[in-house]
């Protein structure tokens, strides 16, 4: 019982924190009870923006094939409809942060900067940016919301000119990871408690507010909010879209479509782009 109870209070307690480390940009003429809210991986960017990190890392000789296809076996812990298995993603998230304990953050975000650059930019979704620039145009805040590091999510949202971001939010002590998460991963249920609380924090209404997803696992997210849009959808997610009258929105064609919707992009594919990433930042940062 007492594990079921802290399962069930920690994505509460995931997305508080995501919600307290959430930096707001002011917006011109701003419409102040409306926001917009923006997955990440396949929605706004193709593929999972960790394993894009992860590759510019490898282009920079950081760390060997070998390296990303041994972690990228933590992809396997989906199944084809895209669920967890809760005990697996919680080995390969522990194992993730002992990696990065000791790294400095303004280390990682430099080279986030740098490599979203070079290797993410060309990967986000136009049709994506636009549906985001069309609220920004109406004075809505936008919010990249993602279970990828929130120093990496800052950065995306940064680039694309949007107000911020909600991320997994790791410790830090003195400018360094501690190896340790503040609550737990940003994704599923954690997603919408972050944005609920961040709607507390902001004065947001979101009956007034949209949201926009390509997976199932954000229908908590989804279904908070007035507006909710399919991007990209799952399966589930498009039968759930077309049941519930959301709008869908695909820029995918063909094959690529086929490949870019299977769930190893998701969090247990970030999880493990983001080991093999740490592995090569501490052997660059020790080097």
């Amino acid at each position: 019982m007492r594990r079921l109870l802290r399962r069930r209070q920690e994505p509460r307690l995931a997305g508080e924190v995501a919600a307290a480390a959430a930096v707001s940009m002011p917006v011109a003429e701003p419409d102040p009870t409306a926001a917009a809210f923006f997955d990440v991986d396949n929605t706004m960017m193709r593929g999972a923006s960790i394993y894009h990190f992860a590759r510019g890392l490898a282009g920079r000789g950081l760390f060997t094939t070998k390296d990303l296809l041994r972690f990228a076996v933590g992809q396997a812990i989906f199944r084809v409809r895209g669920n967890e298995n809760a005990d697996h993603i919680t080995e390969a998230k522990e194992t993730a942060l002992a990696f990065v304990a000791g790294l400095k953050v303004d280390d990682v975000v430099q080279l986030g900067e740098e490599i979203y650059d070079e290797v993410m930019a060309d990967r986000i979704w136009a049709g994506t940016r636009a549906l985001a620039q069309s609220h920004l145009d109406a004075g809505q805040r936008v919010w990249l919301v993602t279970a990828t590091p929130v120093e990496l999510a800052s950065v995306i949202a940064q680039r694309l000119g949007l107000t911020g971001a909600l991320g997994t939010v790791a410790e830090t002590e003195n400018g360094a990871y501690t190896g340790r998460l503040v609550g737990d991963l940003l994704h599923g249920p954690a997603k919408a408690e972050a944005v609920r609380a961040l709607a507390r924090k902001e004065g947001l209404d979101l009956t007034r507010c949209s949201a926009y997803s390509d997976s199932a696992n954000d229908l908590p997210l989804l279904s908070l909010v007035g507006n909710a849009y399919a991007v990209n959808p799952d399966g589930e997610l498009r039968e759930h879209a077309r049941h519930h009258g959301w709008t869908i929105h695909d820029y995918r064609t063909g094959r690529k479509a086929t490949m870019i919707g299977l769930p190893i992009a998701a969090a247990a594919g970030a999880l493990a782009g983001g080991v093999a990433a740490a592995i090569a930042l501490r052997r660059h940062y020790r080097s």
